[in-house]
C-alpha cells in the first residue's frame, strides 16, 4: 500500500492547484519529473469533472485516484495504489481539506498559487498515511481483528486435532477393556480347573 500525491485545489471558473505533495520515491530519477506532471494533471481533470460535495474515485492502470470537493468549492484528491484502503484515503482528504481551511483563509483560494500559500504539514501528514493501520484507528483496529480471527482459528484447529486423538485414545481404551475383560475370565476359567488343597 502506497500513497504517491496528496493535492490541495480550488474549483471555480477553472481548476487551481493550491498545494500539493507527492512521493516519488519509487519513480525512477528520469520519470520523476514526467509522473509529478502526470498526477498534477489527473488531479485537474478529475475535480474538472467531478460535481461540487461529491466524493469519486477513478482507476487509471495500477493508480487509484480518490478525488473530494467540498460545498466551498475546495478540492482534493489523493492518488495511492490500488491496495489503499478507499475509506482510508477520504478520511486523510477530509483531514488535510480540513485542516487547509482553517489555516487559509478561504478568500485567497480563488486567486493564489502554490507559492503563496503557507501549509507545510502535507508531507508529515502524508508519511504519517503511508501506513493506513497506524494512522487510521479502525484500519489498525481491523487489521488486530484480522489477526485475532486467524489465531482463533489456528486455535480451534489444534482443539480439533486434539478431540480426534482423544476420540482415538477412548476407542483404544474400549478395546483394551474388552481384551482385559476377556483376559480375566479365560484366567478365571483356567485357575478354576486347578485348584490346589
Amino acid at each position: 500500500m502506497k500513497l504517491y500525491s496528496i493535492t490541495i485545489l480550488y474549483k471555480g471558473s477553472r481548476v487551481a492547484t493550491l498545494k500539493a505533495h507527492h512521493d516519488l520515491s519509487s519513480f525512477g530519477y528520469f520519470q520523476r519529473s514526467s509522473a509529478q506532471e502526470f498526477m498534477k494533471f489527473t488531479s485537474q481533470i478529475i475535480i474538472e469533472r467531478t460535481q461540487v460535495a461529491q466524493r469519486t474515485s477513478v482507476k487509471q492502470e495500477e493508480y487509484m485516484c480518490h478525488a473530494y470537493i467540498r460545498s466551498d468549492s475546495l478540492s482534493g484528491v489523493v492518488i495511492a495504489d490500488h491496495e489503499y484502503p478507499q475509506r482510508v484515503a477520504f478520511t486523510l482528504l477530509n483531514k488535510v481539506l480540513d485542516q487547509f481551511a482553517t489555516e487559509v483563509p478561504s478568500h485567497l483560494w480563488p486567486n493564489a498559487s502554490q507559492n503563496d500559500i503557507k501549509f507545510d504539514s502535507l508531507e508529515a501528514t502524508m508519511q504519517k498515511y503511508q501506513n493506513p493501520r497506524e494512522a487510521d484507528a479502525m484500519s489498525k483496529v481491523q487489521a488486530e481483528l484480522d489477526e485475532t480471527k486467524v489465531i482463533m482459528h489456528n486455535t480451534i484447529e489444534a482443539v480439533l486435532q486434539r478431540g480426534e486423538k482423544l476420540d482415538d485414545l477412548v476407542d483404544k481404551s474400549a478395546d483394551l477393556s474388552m481384551q482385559s475383560k476377556a483376559f480375566y475370565k479365560t484366567a478365571r476359567k483356567t485357575n478354576q480347573c486347578c485348584i490346589i488343597l
